[in-house]
């Protein structure tokens, strides 16, 4: 989770003198020995996506259902770890620029490229379908780039956390993850009883360029939803 700021003039005093740590530090090992608490739980989240994403391809590999499960698991681990850094950074009084760019990093890894990976492993695999799902990673990265960019101007609460989110946080893409993990559980992936909707041909002849299952547009419409400017989602 991004943790909160007070005024634009005082994070970036206190983001000057945390990032200068890292610049004074010599030595072996120098960034790791600056990591705070807060940081080794937000990598544990892109460690939980990495992990997913590793077993989305043994799947792919090996056709061993318990792969695409763990495949499916790992994102949900990582959202709690996810929602843990945030919890920590504010227990220790402790937050950086580096922390902040740790989050959103781990947050592309386990919320955007892993459920991205899992779809094309349960079979979302066509050139169309590929296209909806680098769309899907690509709007995440700019979703949490802009959230970087202009947390500081969004309305605060008395606790000095932001009041909403400017579009569909990436972590929501867990609901994606569900919808996969129904499917799985029904059998309906590639190889058994097929995904849901079939598979169309937009133009050319069948087994081209042009085939898509028509269910990838859900990731094109989240991905919409994720870098809509006028849809805000109240923060919890």
């Amino acid at each position: 989770m991004a943790r909160s700021k007070s005024s634009p003039v005082n994070d970036n005093n206190k983001h000057d003198s945390s990032l200068q740590q890292y610049n004074d530090a010599d030595g072996h090992f120098s960034l790791v020995r600056n990591f705070r608490l807060a940081d080794l739980v937000t990598i544990m989240n892109g460690v939980c996506g990495s992990f997913s994403i590793f077993s989305s391809a043994q799947y792919l590999l090996t056709n061993d259902d318990d792969y695409l499960l763990w495949a499916l698991a790992l994102p949900l681990a990582g959202l709690m770890f996810d929602f843990m850094d945030g919890k920590v950074a504010r227990w220790r009084k402790s937050s950086s620029m580096l922390g902040q760019e740790l989050d959103s990093l781990a947050d592309l890894v386990s919320f955007g490229v892993a459920p991205a990976v899992v779809a094309f492993a349960v079979g979302l695999r066509t050139y169309l379908d590929t296209v909806c799902l680098t769309g899907f990673i690509c709007c995440g990265l700019a979703r949490l780039a802009r959230f970087n960019a202009t947390v500081a101007m969004i309305p605060k609460d008395a606790a000095g956390k932001s009041r909403y989110f400017e579009g569909l946080p990436i972590p929501s893409s867990l609901g994606l993850v569900a919808i996969l993990s129904y499917w799985v559980r029904r059998g309906w992936v590639e190889g058994k009883q097929g995904i849901p909707g079939g598979l169309i041909t937009l133009w050319g002849t069948p087994g081209g360029r042009g085939d898509i299952h028509p269910v990838s547009v859900i990731f094109g419409l989240w991905a919409a939803a994720m870098v809509s400017k006028t849809l805000r989602v109240p923060k919890l």
